[in-house]
């Protein structure tokens, strides 16, 4: 277990010396388990999740307590937060609405349409289900069982009962009073009125979690929802400078150094004037000036109304943006949903997940006979032609082969040039890379910077001859001879891509080169 454990944190780092350890701890790995299709892999998170579990950190280490937040806000709390501003604060915001409970009867005709479907069905137990179903006992969603366990019918008969009821599909939603939290502050008030009075002084709470907003028109820099990275600051007193020093706290713990406080021109009515502020920050990475903060001190009106004698500061980090800065994405779009907005991109490493050896030895005996089949290739590669080399000898799954790899072509070797290529991933491109003598510019560029999947030819082909002799004896055959002469597909070397990968390097107009003159020929018989 720690030496998995060891090969799972080395992944992460160094696929390369985490197959090797790898093939150290297992002594005969599957096929699926080569470079780099290790198992060893971490799940990839969202930055927007990164951000805010950092952002929970920094504001746990700052001695913050967290809370969660009502996310239901009744229009009266904007009223008593925002006075005569409310209506345009409101217009921005989504209102909840559902269907009603209407009072349904069972007149003569209907009661004639259940009794073709149930005739003895109990009229009064239906009506039962729907006076309880008024008054809200029973769930809509229930509501279809119920009346199937009252009238004792399945629930395709239940549903058609239903639809005898015209009443209930023709419910419209209706609209109420409460909407969904367009900004954190306005859930604040709500939460510190029920505990200003509980907690020792001073009161340090945060709370990271979604806000809705009605915007005309999603774009680059707008979401209907987003997420707020808030905290609050309770105490007898409370300066301006208390949002200043919590702003670095949480800001520093990201990398950011030097501040600007800037006024905000915005001045909510829920803030003491002239105490709200905008934070710019300076990232050594980007060079920029970013604001990525507000903060201000709460309004002893609004606070009155909650009958809160404390004063509060308050400060809110906008996580998207906070996320885009650290990401350098300009499109709050393709930060957040990246599957509809974003670049589709597979990274080299991934497509070398995604190629594997096709057919490969089943039993234990054809692993080993895979190796002699390398073992003689290796041995014998360079030997001039015609030419015929024992490979193996002996029983194969209780019967008795012998093996050879033959050239019987004149004034060449027992193999091509190409047998020992190795595959390599570059760019989007997967490519045959010679082992001397590289020609291509891209096979250059592919050995050089590209990630090689440790899958030469000379493998992949002695695994599809291994397979095949194992179909040979098993079938009950005698004879078997196999010639790979030219590469010119994945295929031709036995090896398979994933449809993904395939459908990723066609659509960015990648290459699959893995031509080269191979010329392998083996031969097998089975003795009695």
């Amino acid at each position: 277990m720690l030496k998995k454990k060891k090969i799972i944190a080395l992944a992460e780092k160094d696929f390369e010396k985490a197959w090797k350890l790898s093939k150290k701890t297992l002594k005969e790995p599957h096929h699926d388990l080569q470079y780099p299709r290790l198992y060893y892999r971490y799940g990839k998170s969202h930055p927007l999740y990164d951000t805010i579990f950092k952002l929970r950190e920094a504001y746990l280490k700052l001695g913050f307590d967290e809370v969660v937040n009502p996310v239901f806000i009744n229009e009266d709390e904007v009223y008593k937060q925002f006075g005569p501003e409310a209506p345009a604060i409101l217009d921005r915001c989504f209102y909840l609405a559902g269907l009603p409970r209407p009072d349904i009867g069972i007149e003569k005709d209907k009661i004639k349409k259940i009794k073709n479907l149930k005739s003895d069905a109990d009229i009064g137990k239906l009506k039962e289900v729907f006076r309880e179903y008024k008054l809200g006992n029973i769930a809509g969603d229930d509501l279809v069982y119920e009346i199937s366990n009252a009238l004792d019918v399945d629930d395709e008969t239940a549903l058609r009962i239903l639809e005898i009821f015209p009443e209930i599909k023709k419910l419209k939603p209706q609209v109420s009073d409460v909407t969904l939290r367009s900004h954190m502050t306005a859930s604040w008030f709500v939460t510190l009125s029920k505990i200003h009075d509980k907690y020792r002084l001073p009161i340090k709470l945060f709370s990271i979690d979604r806000c809705f907003r009605r915007e005309q028109r999603e774009d680059e820099s707008h979401l209907m929802t987003y997420f707020s990275a808030s905290c609050v600051f309770v105490d007898e007193e409370v300066s301006i400078d208390v949002g200043k020093a919590v702003a670095e706290g949480i800001l520093r713990y990201f990398g950011f150094s030097n501040f600007k406080f800037i006024p905000d021109e915005k001045r909510s009515k829920y803030y003491i004037p002239d105490t709200q502020t905008e934070v710019y920050a300076y990232h050594p990475k980007i060079k920029k000036w970013i604001e990525v903060a507000t903060f201000g001190l709460y309004s002893p009106i609004a606070l009155a109304k909650y009958n809160i004698d404390k004063e509060v500061m308050n400060l809110g980090i906008g996580v998207e943006r906070l996320a885009m800065v650290l990401e350098n994405e300009k499109d709050v779009r393709k930060l957040v949903y990246p599957q509809f907005y974003g670049e589709w991109k597979i990274s080299d490493r991934e497509l070398a997940s995604m190629l594997k050896i096709d057919l490969y030895p089943v039993t234990e005996e054809g692993r080993k006979l895979m190796k002699k089949i390398i073992e003689g290739w290796k041995r014998y590669k360079d030997e001039p032609s015609p030419c015929e080399f024992k490979i193996f000898s002996g029983k194969f799954l209780n019967k008795k082969i012998v093996v050879k790899a033959i050239e019987p072509e004149k004034n060449t070797k027992l193999l091509g040039p190409a047998i020992e290529n190795q595959v390599y991933v570059y760019d989007g491109n997967i490519v045959g890379v010679p082992k001397k003598g590289v020609k291509s510019p891209l096979a250059e560029k592919a050995k050089k910077n590209g990630i090689n999947t440790n899958i030469s030819y000379m493998d992949s082909l002695a695994a599809k001859v291994s397979y095949k002799i194992e179909e040979l004896v098993v079938s009950g055959g005698d004879y078997l001879k196999l010639r790979t002469a030219i590469a010119r597909s994945l295929s031709d070397v036995n090896l398979k891509l994933d449809k993904v990968a395939m459908k990723y390097i066609t659509k960015k107009n990648k290459e699959i080169d893995v031509r080269g003159p191979i010329f392998a020929t083996i031969e097998c018989k089975v003795k009695e």
